[in-house]
């Protein structure tokens, strides 16, 4: 049997649906299973998530999520406005999924071990994307784990050998495509489905050995699995488009929560992100 490498969106604290999709894809013991981060948050059992994946084989990356968690240690003391924008972003249901509400050392120590992105040759997994204007060494936090707008709208791809593999933007928030649908740019896709979100609440797998979506609903429990191209929604990209649809969102939802656009006050602008 041919050694798969499956890719796997931003969980967000939802243990049970990530179970239930690892139990669908079955990885063998060859198989390599990469997370693009985001274990974090929004759901209900995110302490489940860490502790499961910390103690795995896959490999993880830092989402801007597990990021938001570790800027609140500001010199070993809380450091208020990452604190108020971690919480306003889902962290109390994370604090609450402990049961002392007193996240663990050992689950912290392992998320600053987390890269920033993986090299896998002809792939590159990150979280977010890059800044296509700006060479590699010249980017970090604030690109990879939590750029939007000018990843998504850039007209060429970044690598002229490598497809760019991001969660962090929930799929149908992008222009054309559908919730569950994967999105398709310019040598990247885009697999955060939305685990969470009420329009979506598809986790998806993507299987990069054979191009085989794998989801489960966390709403309805459905399980699905379905070829790429059956799934694949290029984004038709117009210039404005997301300041329009952020502006809407914020009229229908002025909390920003569970939007998946803006996540709410959680920018590295707002909150003085490194």
């Amino acid at each position: 049997m041919t050694q798969r490498r499956i890719v796997i969106g931003d969980v967000h604290g939802h243990y049970d649906s990530l179970v239930t999709l690892l139990d669908t894809i079955a990885p063998t013991t060859e198989d390599q299973v990469y997370l693009l981060g985001d274990l974090i948050d929004r759901g209900s059992q995110s302490c489940q998530v860490v502790e499961f994946v910390k103690n795995s084989n896959y490999q993880c990356l830092r989402g801007n999520h597990e990021q938001m968690l570790l800027d609140i240690l500001f010199n070993n003391d809380i450091y208020p406005p990452a604190l108020e924008a971690w919480m306003y972003s889902g962290g109390k249901n994370t604090i609450d999924s402990y049961a002392d509400k007193r996240i663990k050392e050992t689950h912290l120590d392992w998320m600053q071990t987390l890269p920033n992105y993986l090299d896998l040759g002809d792939l590159w997994l990150v979280h977010a994307g890059v800044d296509p204007t700006r060479p590699l060494l010249d980017q970090g936090i604030a690109q990879f784990c939590w750029i939007r707008d000018e990843f998504h709208s850039h007209p060429r791809p970044y690598f002229p050998d490598k497809l760019i593999i991001t969660g962090h933007t929930i799929t149908f928030t992008l222009p054309g495509v559908a919730p569950g649908q994967i999105a398709q740019g310019p040598g990247w896709l885009g697999i955060d489905t939305g685990a969470y979100h009420p329009r979506s609440g598809w986790l998806t797998g993507l299987d990069t050995t054979n191009w085989l979506v794998y989801q489960v609903n966390t709403w309805t429990k459905v399980i699905r699995q379905s070829p790429l191209a059956e799934l694949l929604a290029p984004v038709s990209y117009r210039p404005n488009h997301r300041k329009r649809q952020n502006l809407q969102t914020l009229n229908e939802n002025p909390q920003g929560l569970g939007d998946g656009l803006g996540e709410g006050i959680t920018t590295p602008d707002r909150c003085n992100f490194n």
